[in-house]
């Protein structure tokens, strides 16, 4: 079976899933987020295909919002549609998260995840990339990610792995 690996190039980020997977991904948003509009779970959907497609081009290091994790959460729990995302994209990103804790928070982890996905071709939505103790769109994603910083670099960020 031979693999088709996407290319960013600033195209809408809509287009690395179908319709009908974006819909249910975005459902799934919804779902999880009672009384969010389908606009607000559209573009954190946006937001997750976007940190997954930078993650997937350039590995390690990446963590994302409070906001945009609820999303990448969503597109997890489309593990058929997940999988094949990353497929295509030639890595895997996998998600490892931790408990929330605000004295480790580094607000210049969210700044260099933006410029990755910047330089992966994509147009950021920055009123998504907000500290975790921002609650401009309330979601219901607990999880944290540390940054790339630490000795245990490998374990506690976003990694991505060859298919």
């Amino acid at each position: 079976m031979s693999t088709t690996t996407i290319t960013t190039t600033g195209a809408d980020p809509r287009a690395l899933i179908s319709p009908a997977e974006f819909e249910g991904v975005t459902a799934t948003v919804i779902d999880n987020n009672p009384g969010m509009t389908p606009a607000d779970a559209a573009r954190i959907v946006e937001e997750a295909l976007k940190f997954v497609a930078a993650g997937a081009r350039s590995p390690g290091g990446m963590r994302p919002s409070r906001t945009v994790d609820e999303g990448w959460h969503a597109l997890i729990l489309h593990t058929v549609v997940y999988a094949q995302l990353c497929q295509r994209l030639g890595r895997f990103v996998h998600h490892v998260p931790e408990r929330p804790d605000p004295t480790r928070h580094d607000p210049t982890a969210l700044e260099r995840t933006q410029a990755r996905i910047e330089e992966a071709g994509y147009t950021v939505d920055r009123t998504l990339w907000l500290g975790p103790s921002n609650g401009s769109i309330p979601v219901a994603a607990t999880c944290e990610h540390t940054s790339c910083g630490d000795a245990n670099c490998e374990l506690n960020c976003s990694t991505s792995h060859p298919n």
